[in-house]
């Protein structure tokens, strides 16, 4: 099986002191339950509206500062998971997009928790998360058509070797690497600040590496935790 290997600058532990991250690679197999996903979706919207769990306005919020500490706006461009949550509190409920996919948004939203889903066989070496420079290059939909953007100086961003795969830390995902049930290499990554409890972050991981497994039988899945005091 493949590897990955992410890397954390060092100033982003300078700028999120306590920052971990689970990182779930996935050698996928024939899908054979994609209801699961579908499913799970469906019951982290109720595990949302119903207040849970108790941790996540201390975490989310965190998350908003982080994002200010390196010049985001949170209220416009907020986390991936503050984004999933609010949706689903305005509107009760999400709307199945993909198997893999609404499987990794029902654990962002049941554990409060940024979670990246990648096609990793689509990555040019392997992810880090880094402060941009301003130049690099971000694959993205404009007006329905394919266009480029950069990041904005000092802003964090997970980046391979051709250019920028996810822009404001964990806001928005390029097209380049997009995840689908189709990939032929998945790669997940669970962002947690200190607010949100350790055994929470592996309780999430669990949950997600439990449905995949489900879901895909003969899924070759592996794990590894990075990030502050590992």
């Amino acid at each position: 099986m493949p590897t990955v290997t992410p890397s954390i600058d060092p100033r982003i532990t300078r700028l999120a002191p306590g920052f971990r991250a689970l990182s779930i690679l996935v050698e996928p197999a024939p899908v054979r339950h994609p209801e699961i996903g579908e499913a799970a979706l469906q019951q982290a919207c109720q595990v949302v509206t119903a207040g849970s769990p108790a941790w996540a306005d201390a975490h989310l919020e965190a998350w908003d500062n982080v994002f200010k500490a390196f010049g985001a706006k949170p209220k416009r461009t907020p986390c991936s998971a503050q984004a999933l949550r609010k949706r689903v509190l305005r509107d009760g409920a999400m709307p199945a997009i993909d198997p893999v996919v609404d499987l990794y948004n029902a654990v962002s939203l049941r554990y409060a928790v940024p979670v990246g889903g990648e096609n990793l066989a689509a990555y040019a070496g392997q992810p880090r998360l880094t402060l941009a420079d301003g130049t690099e290059l971000f694959d993205t939909i404009k007006e329905g058509l394919p266009a480029h953007e950069t990041p904005e100086a000092g802003e964090v961003v997970w980046r391979d070797d051709t250019g920028v795969t996810c822009r404001r830390w964990n806001w928005r995902q390029g097209v380049r690497t997009r995840l689908s049930v189709e990939s032929p290499l998945m790669w997940f990554i669970l962002e947690s600040l200190p607010e949100m409890p350790p055994e929470a972050l592996q309780q999430a991981g669990d949950a997600l590496i439990q449905g995949l497994a489900a879901m895909m039988p003969g899924a070759t899945i592996q794990q590894q935790l990075i990030g502050a005091e590992v």
